[in-house]
């Protein structure tokens, strides 16, 4: 058979989800045998079950026979509402047509990307960070330019990091707050000077903001909220985190740059014709719908943030900051790493085999995660108390 093409081996993959097919195979073949499992303190699933009243839309929406294609771009109804939603946090007025609806938040990426590198263009993706934003760009033939994201400033980086990276070929800044995989969330003063920068070298923006809702610390700023960004600015959200949806698979792109929304537009009709018409009316009812379950969920997740953050803190070799958002936890492991002289990854497969519980090592999420692990703070105060009591004697056992 004739070969494969040259871009295909470029495409990366998710390694998260490479993680927890290796840890349901060990729990399924060596610990359910003698009656144990493991803990997931990695995941970043949603800890709670879709509202009733979006469930009702979806099934409310079957009954009615709304089963068939849909406008390519999204019903009239859900384009309105993010619209509106989108406008809130944005220095203009966002119009229907300004909004594209995707099955999730992962075709934004694909989509504007593909509309806008060539092979060679350079793109700056904040580390640790997102993996795909990454396989995207280089399955394209672009360049990714890492930019550090340091703990010692709550995992923002600064202007003058940024300046130093930009060249010619510059072409795209991702922007992802809150973040994952740190919980980190970029200050109003440094989005700033993210746009006079973009501005200056007329490049465009990525900005992922999937967690807006999900702010333990202060408020959300948006990029677009700057006058000139959002014709530069493609923003990528969807109701996965905020709403519980992740199963639902939607999401959206919103851009006051009507070329880049005929492109993102063109490409999804290329790709899937339209996203699944049930779940854009579930969209619809959480956008338009009760919110309380939003803020329910939000301060459930600060508790279990402020538990956690406790608990890693009082292992010994590991520390972490408060993050701001999303739910996340970034540790620094490096004392433990250079102690037992191995990789991240291998001090998560030793927690994994030998104190059964699972997390994620910071190299999941880029070069400069080398020194960290990533923990995810959805699961139960139970569930978390006992895993890190069991990653702390673990951990405690190798200092003796």
């Amino acid at each position: 058979m004739k070969p494969f093409s040259e871009r295909t081996p470029r495409l990366g993959t998710e390694n998260a989800f490479s993680v927890i097919n290796k840890a349901k195979k060990f729990e399924r073949e060596v610990l359910a045998p003698k009656g144990e499992k493991l803990i997931y303190l990695q995941i970043g699933e949603p800890g709670f079950n879709t509202p009733k009243n979006i469930n009702d839309a979806a099934i409310k929406a079957i009954q009615n026979n709304m089963t068939h294609y849909t406008p390519t771009a999204g019903i009239p109804e859900l384009r309105k509402a993010v619209a509106e939603y989108s406008s809130k946090n944005a220095c203009v007025k966002y119009e229907p047509e300004d909004v594209v609806v995707v099955p999730g938040g992962k075709p934004v990426m694909f989509y504007t990307l593909n509309a806008l590198i060539d092979e060679g263009d350079e793109v700056i993706i904040p580390s640790p960070g997102y993996p795909i934003y990454g396989s995207v760009t280089e399955y394209l033939g672009g360049k990714v330019v890492p930019i550090e994201l340091r703990m010692e400033n709550d995992f923002n980086f600064t202007a003058e990091d940024l300046a130093k990276l930009i060249t010619e070929k510059t072409k795209v800044i991702v922007l992802n707050s809150p973040q994952n995989p740190t919980g980190g969330v970029y200050t109003k003063e440094l989005i700033q000077e993210i746009a006079k920068l973009a501005i200056k070298h007329d490049l465009w923006i990525l900005a992922d903001e999937i967690y807006d809702k999900i702010i333990h610390e202060g408020e959300h700023f948006s990029i677009t909220n700057i006058e000139g960004m959002p014709e530069r600015t493609v923003l990528l959200n969807g109701c996965s985190k905020t709403y519980a949806m992740t199963g639902y698979r939607i999401g959206w792109a919103v851009t006051k740059n009507k070329e880049m929304a005929k492109f993102i537009e063109q490409l999804e009709c290329n790709d899937v014709s339209c996203t699944n018409a049930i779940t854009q009316y579930a969209a619809l009812e959480a956008l338009t719908g009760p919110q309380e379950s939003v803020a329910e969920m939000r301060n459930e997740y600060k508790k279990r943030r402020d538990l956690m953050v406790g608990l890693i803190n009082d292992v010994p070799g590991m520390h972490c900051r408060s993050p701001k958002g999303a739910f996340y936890i970034m540790a620094n492991v490096k004392e433990i790493l250079t102690k037992l002289n191995i990789s991240a990854t291998e001090l998560c497969d030793r927690i994994m085999e030998e104190a059964h519980v699972l997390i994620l090592p910071g190299t999941c999420f880029g070069h400069f995660g080398e020194d960290f692990v990533r923990f995810s703070y959805v699961s139960t105060e139970e569930n978390i108390k006992e895993g890190l009591a069991k990653i702390k004697k673990f951990i405690e056992n190798i200092y003796k």
